[in-house]
């Protein structure tokens, strides 16, 4: 796939942002309907070469179009995301439509009830367009899974997509509609934004509610929901019509509705740390230098930047996450025996495996570590406002892999270990996002990770705001032809 600047031709108006759909809507440039009609036959093409939808949901798609259109026309719209198409991630529940998650055995579950996000979303106005492809469980950062097959990265279709939120990222990169709906438990949204170029946003854990509906309920203590999408405005935006307090969630933050200041500005009076590697990581050549030019541009913006100043154990992965998240998996499908487990990956399997065999013991241990490395962020954000990372250690990498087990001639776990800089942020329910900060040789787009204190998800968007502002990525696209 080619890297391209966008023209003018088919699909033109899924490609628009969600802020720029509004105001066509309300100027009468377009409507609702014309845009779903466009998100619609830009989602069967994407599907097609890359393999995003899970279950699509169009005709309802179309009808609550219909709806949005009439309701402009007599200047009545109703709710802030009135007529904007929204993909929602195949873990998230959908009243009505399958909640297949991936499974095997849950190919003939559809919900009765529909996801805290997605009642919040709906009463904005916003129109679900499909379900988008997952791994299953959300056990891995690829959203290939026995029930949807492998999915693909729209800026090569040989490379994969990231994931778990691996067809959400896919087709907003791809100009499937301007916003997504992804899960985080040790990178999920982040990593897929990476891969294929986009904003993704995990919030503060807890702040965007789970409840009712997220199966299984696997990354327990680790899983946040969050937006994707093109521009920090837009993930600003759906940030803020899905962050609200659930008593049925009790891990749920009773956290007043905010409003986002995204206008660009400058960084002065901001301090920066940096750290390209965590003191023990593995970084592909190509991702460092991204990352040292994105730094030089922060520095630019105004920030002062403090380089080096995260370092943590090596054997985090081993001690800490694996304990907490392998035993959490297979805590969520504890009602599957052998039989139900057959038609799912072998890694899958042999995830759940190593899950069983952690004791209790294991698992409190590692929560106690757990508890030091927040200690050791609270101590970083007392020395510096923000911190950023490379993303991902690598670029996408073979689409049906697991994961890569070598990157710069170095051995790395292959289902972790090529993510260093994602799970300890889970491990610790701070606030990060991913923006782009540029290519590999091979044209593959690079991540640059913004990592905040608790609940201060505003700070991470003035400076995406403002990298976004000095290094425009929005023209820049995927061709699939």
């Amino acid at each position: 796939m080619a890297r391209t600047a966008p023209t003018a031709g088919v699909h033109d108006l899924a490609k628009l942002s969600a802020t720029d759909l509004l105001e066509g809507y309300r100027s009468g440039r377009f409507t609702p309907r014309e845009v779903i009609e466009d998100v619609i036959a830009a989602l069967k093409v994407t599907h097609a070469v890359c393999n995003v939808v899970v279950t699509p949901t169009y005709e309802q798609a179309r009808a609550a179009a219909d709806r949005a259109t009439e309701a402009w026309g007599a200047g009545q719209p109703q709710g802030r995301l009135a007529g904007v198409p929204v993909t929602i991630k195949d873990l998230v529940f959908v009243a009505g439509v399958p909640a297949l998650g991936g499974a095997p055995c849950n190919r003939r579950f559809v919900p009765d009830a529909n996801a805290a996000v997605v009642v919040a979303l709906q009463a904005e106005g916003a129109i679900v367009t499909c379900k988008t492809t997952t791994c299953e469980s959300g056990y891995k950062l690829t959203a290939d899974s026995p029930v949807s097959g492998i999915t693909r990265n729209p800026w090569d279709k040989t490379r994969t997509s990231g994931g778990s939120s691996g067809g959400a990222a896919a087709a907003v990169a791809a100009g499937c509609g301007p916003l997504a709906i992804g899960t985080d438990g040790v990178g999920s949204i982040r990593v897929p934004s990476s891969f294929c170029g986009v904003v993704g946003l995990k919030p503060t854990f807890g702040l965007v509610p789970r409840s009712p509906g997220f199966s299984p309920p696997s990354w327990a203590s680790l899983a946040h929901t969050g937006p994707i999408a093109r521009t920090v405005a837009d993930a600003a935006l759906l940030l803020e019509v899905i962050a609200a307090h659930d008593l049925r969630d009790v891990a749920s933050l009773p956290v007043a509705s905010r409003r986002f200041k995204v206008a660009p500005d400058r960084l002065d009076g901001i301090k920066i740390g940096t750290s390209v590697d965590f003191g023990y990581a593995v970084v592909d050549p190509q991702v460092r230098d991204a990352f040292e030019a994105a730094s030089e541009t922060l520095a630019a913006l105004g920030a002062e930047i403090v380089p080096d100043c995260a370092r943590f154990a090596p054997d985090m992965l081993e001690r800490i996450l694996k304990p907490i998240a392998y035993t959490e998996q297979a805590a969520a499908v504890a009602n599957r025996d052998s039989i139900a487990l057959s038609a799912s990956d072998e890694d899958y399997r042999d995830v759940i495996a190593k899950g069983r065999n952690y004791s209790g013991i294991d698992y409190v241990e590692a929560s106690y570590r757990r508890a030091g490395l927040r200690a050791s962020f609270l101590e970083l954000f007392g020395k510096v406002d923000a911190l950023v990372t490379p993303t991902v250690a690598v670029t996408a990498f073979r689409a049906g892999a697991l994961g890569v087990d070598q990157i710069a001639g170095c051995t790395v776990d292959r289902h972790l270990g090529w993510s260093p800089f994602s799970w300890p942020i889970n491990l610790t329910g701070l606030p990060a996002a991913t923006i782009p900060c540029g290519f590999d040789d091979s044209g593959l787009p690079i991540g640059l990770q913004i990592v905040a204190p608790w609940l201060d998800e505003g700070l991470i968007l003035r400076i995406a705001a403002a990298f976004e502002r000095a290094r425009p990525w929005v023209q820049f696209r995927p061709s699939l032809s």
